[in-house]
C-alpha cells in the first residue's frame, strides 16, 4: 500500500470512529433525513435498506430524479462519487458512456459498468459504446449506483460495477399523472402514467409514455440545421399478475424511437505536418510544386480559422449528420413462493437494438474525417475555405444499413433462501446470455480526401517501388458482426454469526461465487473500393477482384470465476462497518476494425477489489446526520484500451486494443444533515488514484512515449506515464432541499441546488499528451435548481421552475483523440449543454 493509500485509509478510520461513538449514545431512525435516506435497494438481488447493504451505493429516489432533472445518463455526472459520464471519443452524443471507479467501456468492447433495467442488462451496440436507448428513466422507483466489481451477482462485465435502474411496479390503487415541461430551445416534453388495478391484487397494470422534442444548441451554417437537438418517444407498459398468494408474475415491455440531427463536433485543428506528410495521396504540401500536384495546406489552415470564428455553437459540416435508435424489450419475472423459506424466480427477457448514424469526425467541409457520408451538401453549396473553389461531393457512401442492429435475449434462474430468523440468507442460479446480429449491418468512412478534390474519387496506384497505394476520397466499407454468447453459475450468501451466540449478534459473513463461460464471434470485410472494379483489403496490400476476398473471421473463448469475500458488523443498530474482497472479470472480444491479423481480438480484463468502508446516522446536538465512507483498492489487469491503427504497408486506418495493468485506488464520502425538519443540506466527494504499473505496445514509428522519444516502427513502447482514461481525481457536489409547507391546504413549497463539479480528466488512451491536443478535458461545475409548489390548493396539481448549468458554463464532454501521426490528422471536440431552463406541470391523482 502507497502512501497516499494508506493516508486516505487512516482518514476513513478515524472518521469512522467518530461517526458511530454518538450513534451508541442516542440512535437515530434513517427515516429523519427524508428522501435520500430509507430508499429500498435491490442491490443484493433482494429489497432492503441502503444503509443495510455493505455496498457502497448512490441511491435516487423519484422525487431527487425530478429536482435535478435527471433523465438521461450524462445527468448523473458529478453527481455519484467516481462517476465519469461521457461520450468517450465517439461521434455521438448518445454514446452516454460510464467509467467508474477508473474502468468503463472501450470502443468495440463490453461496458465495464452495465446498465439494467428491471433486472436485466440493456442491448449494448458494437460500434457505438452505448446502452439501450432513450425514455428508460421516465416513471422510476429508484434508480441505483453499485461501485466495484458485482461480478458474483449481476454477471461479467461489472467490473466498475452497475447502474440499476428500478422501473415503478402497479399497485392497487386506481391512479395516474401527467407532466408537462416547456423550456428554451422550444422544449416540449410529455410524461403520462396510468396505474389501473384490473382485479384487485390480482391484475394490475401501469402504462407509462412519454415524448420530448427540444432543437438543437449547435447551428450547422452548411446545412442550415440545428445539431444536438432532442427528438424522441418511448412507451412502458407493466403488468403485475397473482393468481395465487405464493405466485407472482411481472410483465414489462418497453420501446422506444429516436431521430435528431446528429451531433455538433466543432472542429479544433488539423496535423498540418502529418496532412503534408502524405503528400503521395496529393493531400497538401507547405510549398507546393505545381499547379498539378498537392493543394497549399493553407487550406486546412483556412478551415480551421473558418471554425474559430464560428465558435462553440456553430459549426460547418460536410455530411449531414443523423441519429436514428430503435430499440425494444420484453421481461418477464416470475416468483413462487415454495414455502415461509425458500422462493423461486425465473427473468427471462428479449430485447432489439437497431441504430442508424453519420457524423463529421473533423468538423468541416474537408473530407479528412467521415463516417457514413450517404448525404453531402448539393453542388455549389459549399466552396474550400480560404480559396472559394465549389466542393462538388460525387463520392457519398454505397452503405444505408444500420450500423448496429443486434437482438438479445437472457434467461436467468434463481433460488432465494431465508432461514435461522433472518440471520441466513442466500441466492444461487444460472444465467444464459446471447446476443446476435438482428439482419444486415455494416459501416463505411472517408478519410484523407485532398483538399484540391474534396468529393471526387480518384484511383488507387503503384509508385516506382511496387508499393501499392489506396486511394484517397472513396469509401471505406466494413459490413460484419459480432455474436456473443455468455452462461453461468453463481450463488451468494450471508450468514449472521448472531445464530450461533448472541454477543456475535450483527457480525455478518457474506461469500459469493461465479463461473462464467463466454463465446464471442465475429465476421468483418473491410476493404476500400478502386474506380477499376477491384477492392483492397484493409490488412493485406494485395489487389483483390472480389469483395469476399477481404472477408475475415475470429472468435474467442474464455472463462473465468468471479468471487466476493466480506464481513461487516453493527456496533449499534444505525452503524455499520464492512470489509471486502472481490473479483470481477470483463470479457474480451472481437475487432472488426482491424488493419492486422493479430489485432482481430482480444483478451479479457480481470479486477481484484479490496474495500473498507462505513455507513451510519447519528445526532450532533440533536440534528439527525448521515455519514457513509469507502476507501478501495484495486488490481486492474489486461486492461483493453482501444485506439486508431494504421497499417503503413496498405494505407489502411482501423483500431486496435491495447492491453495494460494498473493500480487504482479511492476514497468515497457521502454525507447529509438535516439541521431544520424541512430543511436538508447533503453532498458527497470522491478521489480516484489511477496508475499504470504496465503499458506497451509496438511503435508505428510516429508516436513519442514516455522518454520522450518516438521508437522505431515494430519496437515496443513505453507507456506508463500516462494518466488514467477518463478518470477524475476529484468529484464532489452538495446540495440544499428545503421542503416547507405553506399553509393548511394550500400544498407546500419545495427548492432544491445543486452543485457538482469534476476535476480536469484526460481522454487519450495511448498518446502521449503534447500530441494529442485537446485530450485532456478541463475541469468544470454545474449550477442546478429547481422551485416547485406540490398540491396547489389541495388540487394535485405540482407546479414549478427548474434550470440546469443556470451560470451557463462552456465545457467540454468529449474529443476525437485521433490527431497524432498515423491517425486521422484532425481535432473535434463535443461540448456539453448550455444553460436550460423552463416550466413544468403535472397534474396528479389516486394518490400517485
Amino acid at each position: 500500500m502507497n502512501k497516499h493509500s494508506a493516508l486516505l485509509f487512516g482518514t476513513v478510520a478515524s472518521i469512522a470512529v467518530m461517526a458511530t461513538a454518538p450513534a451508541s449514545a442516542q440512535q437515530t431512525s434513517g427515516d429523519q433525513l427524508g428522501a435520500t435516506a430509507d430508499i429500498i435497494v435491490t442491490a443484493q438481488r433482494r429489497a432492503e435498506r441502503a444503509q443495510d447493504v455493505p455496498i457502497a451505493i448512490t441511491a435516487f429516489s423519484p422525487e431527487r430524479l425530478q429536482q435535478q432533472n435527471i433523465t438521461q445518463s450524462q445527468d448523473l455526472n458529478a453527481s455519484v462519487p467516481s462517476l465519469v459520464v461521457g461520450s468517450a471519443g465517439q461521434g455521438s452524443r448518445d454514446s452516454q458512456t460510464f467509467t467508474l471507479r477508473g474502468q468503463g467501456a472501450t470502443f468495440q468492447a463490453s461496458p465495464g459498468v452495465v446498465l439494467y433495467l428491471n433486472e436485466v442488462p440493456l442491448p449494448a451496440p458494437i460500434t457505438l459504446s452505448q446502452q439501450g436507448g432513450p425514455g428508460n428513466f421516465v416513471d422510476l422507483e429508484n434508480l441505483q449506483v453499485l461501485a466495484g466489481p458485482q461480478g458474483t451477482l449481476f454477471g461479467r462485465n461489472t467490473t466498475g460495477g452497475a447502474i440499476l435502474l428500478v422501473p415503478h411496479k402497479p399497485t392497487n390503487n386506481f391512479s395516474g399523472s401527467l407532466l408537462a415541461k416547456y423550456g428554451n430551445y422550444d422544449a416540449k416534453e410529455i410524461e403520462g402514467v396510468i396505474n389501473i388495478p384490473v382485479v384487485e391484487d390480482k391484475l394490475l397494470v401501469r402504462v407509462v409514455g412519454a415524448y420530448h422534442d427540444r432543437d438543437g444548441y449547435t447551428r450547422d451554417v452548411t446545412w442550415n440545421k440545428d445539431r444536438d437537438d432532442t427528438h424522441w418517444y418511448s412507451g412502458r407498459i407493466g403488468i403485475t399478475f397473482r393468481p395465487t398468494e405464493r405466485i407472482e408474475n411481472y410483465l414489462m415491455a418497453y420501446g422506444s424511437y429516436s431521430r435528431f440531427n446528429g451531433t455538433g463536433l466543432i472542429h479544433k485543428g488539423f496535423n498540418i505536418d502529418g496532412t503534408a506528410g502524405l503528400a503521395q495521396l496529393g493531400l497538401c504540401s507547405n510549398t507546393p510544386i505545381a499547379t498539378s500536384g498537392p493543394f497549399s495546406c493553407d487550406v486546412y489552415r483556412a478551415a480551421t480559422a473558418q471554425a474559430d470564428a464560428l465558435g462553440p455553437r456553430q459549426t460547418a459540416h460536410g455530411v449531414d449528420d443523423y441519429q436514428k435508435t430503435k430499440t425494444w424489450g420484453i421481461t418477464d419475472t416470475l416468483s413462487f413462493d415454495l414455502n415461509d423459506e425458500l422462493v423461486l424466480r425465473n427473468i427471462i427477457s428479449y430485447q432489439k437494438f437497431k441504430s442508424f448514424y453519420r457524423y463529421d469526425g473533423d468538423g468541416t467541409v474537408l473530407q479528412q474525417y467521415d463516417v457514413d457520408p450517404y448525404k453531402l451538401p448539393a453542388p455549389g453549396q459549399v466552396t474550400l475555405p480560404g480559396v472559394g473553389t465549389p466542393v462538388v461531393y460525387n463520392n457519398t457512401s454505397p452503405v444505408t444499413l444500420p450500423r448496429d442492429s443486434y437482438k438479445q435475449f437472457t434467461e436467468e434462474f434463481q433460488i432465494q433462501g431465508t432461514y435461522l430468523d433472518n440471520r441466513l440468507t442466500f441466492t444461487a442460479g444460472g444465467f444464459y446470455y446471447s446476443q446476435k446480429p438482428d439482419g444486415d449491418q455494416a459501416g463505411s468512412a472517408i478519410n484523407y480526401c485532398p483538399a484540391v478534390i474534396t468529393g471526387t474519387p480518384i484511383p488507387a496506384f503503384v509508385d516506382s517501388q511496387g508499393t501499392f497505394h489506396a486511394p484517397a476520397c472513396v469509401a471505406n466499407a466494413t459490413p460484419g458482426y459480432v455474436a456473443t454468447t455468455s452462461k453461468a453459475l453463481y450463488a451468494q450468501g450471508t450468514f449472521d454469526f448472531g445464530a450461533m451466540t448472541p454477543s456475535l449478534d450483527s457480525l455478518r459473513l457474506t461469500g459469493g461465487f461465479r463461473y462464467t463461460w463466454d463465446k464471442i464471434k465475429g465476421f468483418s470485410q473491410s476493404y476500400t473500393p478502386t474506380l477499376t472494379g477491384q477492392f483492397v483489403c484493409s490488412a493485406d496490400s494485395a489487389l483483390v477482384n472480389a469483395i469476399s476476398d477481404c472477408n475475415f473471421t475470429a472468435s474467442l473463448k474464455s472463462k473465468a470465476a468471479t468471487w466476493l469475500l466480506g464481513l461487516d458488523y453493527k456496533p449499534v443498530r444505525e452503524a455499520m462497518i464492512f470489509a471486502k474482497v472481490s473479483r470481477g472479470y470483463k470479457a474480451g472480444g472481437f475487432n472488426p476494425y482491424a488493419v492486422r491479423v493479430d489485432t482481430r481480438t482480444f483478451e479479457p480484463e480481470k479486477v481484484t477489489s479490496y474495500e473498507v468502508g462505513f455507513k451510519s446516522d447519528f445526532r450532533i446536538a440533536s440534528v439527525p446526520t448521515r455519514l457513509n465512507a469507502s476507501y478501495y483498492y484495486l488490481n486492474y489487469q489486461n486492461i483493453q484500451k482501444a485506439t486508431g491503427d494504421f497499417n503503413p504497408v496498405t494505407l489502411a486506418s482501423g483500431a486496435r486494443i491495447n492491453a495494460a495493468k494498473a493500480h487504482v485506488s479511492g476514497v468515497e464520502l457521502d454525507a447529509s444533515i438535516r439541521p431544520w425538519k424541512p430543511l436538508e443540506i447533503g453532498g458527497n466527494f470522491s478521489y480516484t488514484r489511477f496508475k499504470y504499473t504496465e503499458y506497451s505496445l509496438i511503435s508505428n514509428g510516429f508516436l513519442a512515449d514516455c522518454s520522450g522519444a518516438a521508437p522505431p516502427a515494430g519496437t515496443p513502447t513505453d507507456l506508463t506515464c500516462l494518466p488514467g482514461q477518463y478518470v477524475v481525481p476529484y468529484i464532489y457536489s452538495f446540495h440544499v432541499a428545503v421542503n416547507l409547507p405553506i399553509a393548511e391546504k394550500l400544498g407546500n413549497m419545495s427548492f432544491f441546488v445543486n452543485y457538482a463539479h469534476n476535476s480536469p480528466q484526460h481522454s487519450e488512451a495511448t498518446v502521449v499528451a503534447p500530441q494529442q491536443p485537446g485530450e485532456k478535458l478541463e475541469a468544470f461545475g454545474l449550477l442546478n435548481m429547481s422551485l416547485d409548489w406540490n398540491n396547489v390548493a389541495g388540487s394535485g396539481l405540482d407546479a414549478g421552475v427548474f434550470v440546469t448549468n443556470a451560470t451557463n458554463k462552456l465545457y467540454r464532454i468529449s474529443n476525437t483523440d485521433v490527431y497524432q501521426g498515423g491517425s486521422l490528422l484532425s481535432w473535434a471536440t463535443i461540448y456539453g449543454e448550455p444553460r436550460m431552463y423552463g416550466l413544468k406541470l403535472r397534474y396528479r391523482f389516486g394518490g400517485e
